[in-house]
């Protein structure tokens, strides 16, 4: 073999390793442009559903809350009942009166209680001021130090969520 044909023998090698590497280029951007297709495929449809979810979610919790608040009502309406017959009675009979309202005064709080509202604030209890607003303080020997010794409006709270603070008066 001549010189001339080696040369021919070598260039025509590295056309065809330079065609085969083309061919792997072009075969692995296709694979990768696929790849790419894919992924913004499945990112495209994490995104929707996040976005159905997201607003499921928010529909499950507005529910929930009109649900609350229609089974706290529901529970309220005996109440209202009783204070509408009170209220109707043309009878001039105070005791009768005073012992619907204290009946109904009785079940008013039993709802509260049912429904997990607890009330605190009471004379001899010690005065707290994450609970208890104190408006007033006297200084007496008989009372010991940051004890209530009068509740002008009970608090109120839901597990540990502080409703209305008692409005009380303290000794120091």
């Amino acid at each position: 073999m001549s010189k001339k044909e080696k040369e021919k023998n070598i260039e025509a090698e590295e056309a065809a390793e330079i065609q085969a590497d083309s061919e792997k280029e072009t075969a692995e951007e296709s694979t990768c442009e696929k790849e790419l297709a894919d992924t913004k495929e499945q990112l495209l449809r994490i995104t929707a559903e996040y976005a159905n979810f997201r607003k499921r979610s928010e529909k499950e919790k507005q529910d929930t809350f009109v649900f609350a608040k229609s089974e706290t009502i529901k529970e309220l309406l005996p109440v209202i009942d009783n204070l509408e017959r009170a209220l109707a009675n043309d009878k001039e009979d105070f005791d009768g009166l005073k012992k619907g309202v204290e009946m109904t005064f009785d079940s008013l709080i039993a709802i509260l209680n049912k429904i997990g509202v607890e009330i605190f604030g009471t004379p001899g209890d010690e005065f707290n001021p994450n609970l208890h607003n104190a408006v007033m303080h006297i200084e007496d020997e008989n009372y010991k130090n940051g004890e209530i010794v009068d509740v002008f409006q009970k608090g109120y709270k839901i597990n540990d969520k502080i409703i209305r603070p008692a409005m009380v008066k303290s000794a120091n």
